[in-house]
């Protein structure tokens, strides 16, 4: 498995067109050692790895393992929790991550705790009705509608029925804010 690195670090610089010495300057690896990586004729590290992987923004795991070709299906891993499953829609680390949401039904009698925290969201909702408490403001949702906000605001958001609510989500870790464009109105 790891002799099938070199070929693709390899690849995968070219495909960004890098040379050696910007793929050096940018993971504090040395040319000899990239060059040496991506012949084969040193073995990959964790250490050598994790700094390539953010250069190409990729997991980890995709250096190590490419995902075959010819089957063009993601192969998600939903991860369950006691409100709900989220899904993640993004591989590579870092950016705006994109998930889908399910949250379970409500019985309406929950009880918001506002979080905080580092980061910008921006929330869409699919299907169900979806209640956002942020700040001092109580919204319930819709389908088609959309949300976006600072997560240093105190939020808390939940299924507003019975019903279980749809939702994709936008989330820059840092605060990276969306930038949506649209075409200007034809002037008459």
């Amino acid at each position: 498995m790891l002799d099938a690195v070199g070929p693709r670090l390899r690849a995968m610089r070219a495909q960004r067109n890098l040379t050696l010495a910007e793929a050096s300057e940018e993971t504090g690896i040395s040319v000899s050692t990239l060059s040496r990586l991506e012949s084969g004729q040193r073995k990959p590290t964790l250490e050598l790895l994790l700094p390539i992987a953010r250069l190409h923004q990729v997991p980890l795991e995709e250096l190590i393992d490419a995902p075959e070709t010819g089957d063009p299906r993601i192969h998600l891993k939903p991860h369950v929790h006691h409100w709900g499953t989220v899904l993640p829609l993004t591989r590579r680390p870092g950016g705006i991550q994109a998930f889908k949401m399910v949250l379970k039904s409500s019985t309406g009698k929950e009880t918001p705790e506002p979080q905080s925290h580092e980061g910008y969201d921006w929330l869409y909702i699919l299907n169900g009705k979806l209640r956002l408490v942020l700040g001092g403001n109580d919204f319930i949702l819709k389908p088609g509608e959309v949300a976006e906000f600072d997560t240093r605001t105190p939020h808390w958001f939940a299924s507003a029925t019975s019903e279980p609510v749809e939702l994709l989500t936008l989330f820059g870790q840092q605060g990276e804010r969306l930038h949506v464009r649209a075409r200007p109105k034809r002037q008459s």
